[in-house]
């Protein structure tokens, strides 16, 4: 099942093991039975610490669960094969529940430790899905630490049958004691921060004990951890507060055009982004979202954030990003997550067979219904005027049998029974009503400034509610300078982003000096 590179990794890997763990099996006589089996048994031959039983009694199968020996029931659950994406959170499961200590901050280790309460968690998952190792990962951990959690990944597309009973329509999806705790990307601090009620008040009086910043930056994606990253060389007192560091790029799959890395992954990128800036002691604020933007009577600059907190800077960046845009038509917000989604790497495997149908004709829009039109049934491409994709794209997507191009039309309603998308409706070019009968529709139209915060600031925007700004960066309003996709710059891409960051820190830093009011701060 395993080939011999990666056995010789798991040897490596397990040689961190401290202590005995036990895999226990349930299955049947199906296909994917056997290679589970294979795969358990590869794993168990790389060390003489981790012991394998095919006795278990869970009523998913092919399912097995990781526990120390003798105990029952074992906190930590796969039901399926964890292969694609899915295989890292086996390994850090096995090495964790082995006692191999995890790399989160000691504070956070804690909190986990201390939560009360009884805390049952099933993910639905799909292999091909970027975001759904990291929720697996940290539920997964927050099972190992704490013994009243245990945690079930289940592999959605094997398990055809729970998805459509429970209208499970986008992964992940995670269930807490049998009711939905949340769907998409989850960091294991912000879901930490859902079971801990106190947090949030506790986070409150930590920020408001912080001294003023030199620089805050407002905005954790490629823009933000760059300019954060400069301002930190100079030797200023730097923070960056996001709502979710990593930004946009946590939900990219593949990145290929990043000069110098060959080819990455968002997530992983955006972890290397986060220990990158941690490096450099930037004081980083996770999981707040900024909410005003005023001058105080002394000239600081204050940032209000929904908890109730406010941070205070002499000066600040903003590099808030930009987010998914949508159709803006009844019935699609009622049925987000139930139908309508935004991710074809993601949520694609659950509509095996289906019929879909995906919006926009640009590159993304494109790319998205050739990688679905291997999965489902039927995919339509719905484009309100003509297809601007690459003609090498179009060309395949025309290729294909069972795709269907619709284009000059306006989509009026997306439709459903209550529960889930059954069709949508929109005007063709000759201005009749026509309704389309599908199962899922996925969008993709491009992208929105995350600016609404600052209308009523004296930071000016564009009429497409972008930032604008000068030649270094700077915006409207004294000592606020700003970068990345939420700028009037007009190409959206990871190392323009970058280049815009450090362009606007060091911009920033000028601004400090002919001020002269950077802080005698030093870490």
């Amino acid at each position: 099942m395993l080939d011999a590179a990666i056995k010789t990794q798991l040897k490596t890997y397990f040689e961190r093991l401290q202590r005995p763990i036990e895999l226990v099996a349930s299955l049947d006589d199906g296909a994917k039975s056997g290679e589970l089996k294979a795969m358990l048994e590869d794993i168990a031959g790389q060390s003489d610490k981790v012991r394998i039983r095919f006795d278990g009694q869970d009523e998913r199968r092919p399912s097995f669960s990781i526990g120390l020996p003798g105990e029952e029931p074992a906190r930590i659950r796969f039901a399926g094969l964890p292969m694609g994406h899915e295989f890292t959170s086996l390994i850090l499961a096995l090495l964790q529940t082995g006692g191999h200590p995890p790399k989160i901050e000691e504070e956070l280790i804690e909190q986990i430790r201390a939560l009360p309460g009884e805390f049952r968690f099933e993910t639905y998952v799909s292999l091909s899905c970027h975001n759904c190792p990291d929720v697996i990962q940290a539920l997964n951990l927050i099972a190992v630490l704490n013994p009243g959690a245990s945690s079930t990944m289940i592999d959605g597309a094997l398990f055809q049958k729970e998805v459509e009973e429970r209208q499970i329509m986008a992964v992940p999806t995670v269930f807490l004691n049998g009711e939905v705790f949340g769907q998409g990307r989850m960091t294991v601090e912000e879901i930490v921060a859902k079971l801990d009620t106190g947090a949030a008040a506790r986070e409150v009086e930590k920020i408001a004990a912080r001294t003023v910043f030199d620089i805050l930056v407002v905005g954790g994606g490629p823009a933000g951890a760059a300019a954060s990253i400069y301002a930190a060389r100079k030797g200023l007192h730097t923070g960056i507060v996001a709502e979710r560091f990593g930004g946009q790029i946590l939900d990219t799959l593949a990145i290929e055009n990043l000069i110098t890395i060959k080819e990455t992954e968002g997530p992983r990128l955006a972890a290397e982004l986060e220990q990158h800036v941690r490096d450099h002691n930037v004081d980083i604020i996770n999981l707040q979202r900024v909410e005003g933007l005023v001058t105080s009577p002394d000239g600081l600059t204050e940032v209000h954030l929904a908890s109730g907190a406010t941070v205070v800077s002499r000066a600040v960046i903003l590099t808030t990003g930009a987010r998914w845009r949508n159709m803006n038509v009844p019935g699609e917000q009622e049925y987000k997550a139930r139908g309508v989604t935004y991710c074809p790497h993601c949520d694609g495997p659950l509509f095996k067979g289906k019929r879909v149908a995906v919006i926009g004709g640009g590159n993304s829009g494109v790319e998205a219904a050739i990688d679905l039109a291997g999965i489902v049934s039927h995919v339509t491409l719905i484009v309100r005027t003509v297809l601007r994709a690459d003609a090498v794209l179009q060309n395949k997507l025309r290729s294909l049998s069972n795709a269907t191009i619709i284009s000059e039309v306006q989509i009026t309603e997306v439709t459903g029974d209550g529960n889930k998308v059954n069709g949508l409706v929109y005007q063709d070019k000759g201005g009749e009503t026509q309704r389309l009968e599908l199962e899922g529709i996925f969008v993709q139209i491009g992208q929105l400034p995350n600016t609404d915060w600052l209308k009523g600031t004296d930071v000016k925007l564009s009429p497409r509610g972008e930032i604008e700004i000068d030649n270094r960066g700077q915006t409207s309003m004294p000592g606020v300078f700003a970068a990345g996709d939420c700028t009037t710059v007009p190409f959206k891409q990871i190392v323009i982003a970058m280049g815009e960051g450090a362009k606007a820190s060091l911009a920033a830093f000028d601004y400090l000096i002919r001020s002269m009011v950077i802080s005698r701060y030093h870490e």
